[in-house]
């Protein structure tokens, strides 16, 4: 079978409001776009899109989320320099800052498979293999999402979050991965609504920094790979 074309775009630091505005904007169009799809003889193909971004400092809440999960005030926000956003994708509290791969992939599910589980399962499965590529061992926390190191012991510590969208098969939002992650950060909230689990970023794991431009590389090969995907 013939890989799906998807257009690739680096957005480099982006304000997080901005950001969203962007990707509802490209969400909107592919939705629109199988609408009218329905409704014309003449079917056009839909785009899809991997974007990567970093986030100055944020804190994002979605849809299941509890507020008291951020563990911050408005004066504390501003003392950290950090923004806080309640969103429109599943899943609880997180963080992204400098140093953080953020994955948004605004897919049509119809182009490759219409399994929101086996979609999640697939991203992981590409950070997990990025990892290997570093020497660092990762898995999956049964009950989770996101891609967790040690998930079979007590020293069990996450370094992707995920949280994602999906309405009519087009996802949107995505992945948090850690690579130089302040790790501070997390501090302030209860990560994922989960209180006893701790947070952990390439960098801290090597015990050096990490080329970031680097890892995208690997981590955006390991997706079309897995997807079936022609970058473009």
């Amino acid at each position: 079978m013939k890989n799906k074309k998807v257009y690739f775009q680096d957005w480099g630091l982006v304000d997080y409001q901005e950001a969203w505005d962007r990707q509802e904007r490209v969400f909107a169009g592919i939705v629109d776009q199988k609408t009218a799809n329905r409704n014309s003889e003449v079917v056009h193909p839909t785009d899809n899109y991997l974007i990567f971004t970093e986030h100055p400092h944020v804190y994002t809440l979605g849809k299941s989320g509890k507020q008291e999960n951020l563990l911050l005030d408005e004066q504390g926000l501003e003392e950290k320099h950090a923004s806080y956003y309640k969103i429109n994708r599943g899943g609880d509290i997180t963080y992204h800052g400098p140093g953080q791969i953020v994955g948004y992939p605004i897919l049509d599910l119809d182009n490759f498979f219409t399994d929101i589980h086996l979609y999640l399962r697939t991203l992981e499965e590409a950070i997990i293999l990025t990892l290997k590529e570093y020497g660092i061992e990762a898995g999956r926390y049964p009950g989770y999402t996101g891609v967790w190191l040690d998930a079979d012991n007590d020293k069990a510590r996450k370094i992707c979050a995920m949280g994602v969208r999906c309405s009519r098969w087009v996802t949107m939002h995505g992945f948090a991965f850690n690579v130089n992650t302040d790790l501070s950060y997390f501090r302030n909230i209860v990560p994922c609504g989960i209180d006893d689990k701790d947070v952990t970023s390439m960098q801290r794991e090597l015990s050096r920094e990490v080329e970031v431009a680097e890892v995208k590389e690997v981590l955006k090969g390991k997706i079309a790979e897995l997807f079936g995907m022609e970058i473009v």
